[in-house]
């Protein structure tokens, strides 16, 4: 996969954007480019935008939204800027690199090495071996809203929440952010539900055309917008994207 563009949703990031890790990543990797979407912040998140693309100019895009729209449409609408620009693949990544950026190239390697798959998750998996820093709190209630997804897909996905996601660009990849979400925040479901829906009414399977990634590295930042009421609500939109797609 020779080009890669990665959306970046930040929100009132400027205290934690880690500006110098992008650029070094930006430096070591030249076949990945990056959208960086400004949701309508109202502190310095632009201007560490700008910093970041300083120099790179070719391979970094600033999208600012005029007002804040939420996580949901700050990625699509960084998608569909993606997708413009003829990437090979295509994903999103939280804006405090959580999931280090040297993940992405095993993400990819999974697009290259099988060419059925077309998304590829990461996954927050406390295996021997890796790295994955969560509070306890987080990780138990991640797994209950996990299983709960999962019962609500009628998939056997792990971790729907993972903010690192990566999308081999097909013409059918565009329809699935063609349209704004139902929520807000559950986005990452729904994209999966959407995904169902695709295949179903093209009379294919979805077997084997999605893969989790088990994470070397992840790590809880703190600042995280998620709160715990979050999860509460999340069961509320579970419903919705139910009787939406299904």
């Amino acid at each position: 996969m020779r080009h890669v563009a990665l959306v970046v949703p930040c929100y009132n990031e400027a205290a934690r954007l880690p500006v110098d890790r992008l650029r070094a990543f930006l430096t070591d990797d030249k076949s990945v480019g990056l959208v960086l979407v400004d949701d309508g912040s109202r502190d310095g998140t632009r201007a560490r935008l700008d910093t970041v693309r300083e120099g790179f100019e070719e391979r970094v895009q600033v999208l600012a939204l005029p007002s804040n729209r939420g996580k949901a449409e700050a990625v699509r609408l960084g998608v569909a800027r993606a997708l413009e620009g003829g990437a090979e693949g295509v994903g999103y990544w939280d804006a405090d690199l959580a999931t280090p950026l040297e993940e992405l190239e095993r993400l990819r390697a999974v697009l290259d090495q099988h060419p059925d798959v077309v998304m590829v998750l990461g996954a927050r998996v406390n295996l021997l071996g890796r790295h994955i820093e969560r509070s306890p709190l987080r990780h138990y209630l991640g797994r209950v809203f996990a299983t709960a997804a999962s019962v609500t897909l009628g998939l056997p996905v792990y971790d729907t929440q993972c903010g690192a996601k990566l999308f081999r660009v097909t013409p059918e990849l565009g329809e699935l952010f063609a349209e704004p979400f139902e929520t807000r925040w559950l986005f990452d479901v729904e994209i999966l539900a959407r995904f169902l829906r695709q295949r179903r009414s093209a009379g294919t399977s979805a077997h084997g055309a999605i893969v989790e990634h088990p994470l070397h590295e992840w790590r809880d930042v703190a600042g995280s917008k998620v709160r715990a009421l979050d999860f509460v609500k999340g069961f509320v939109d579970l419903l919705r994207i139910r009787r939406r797609y299904f």
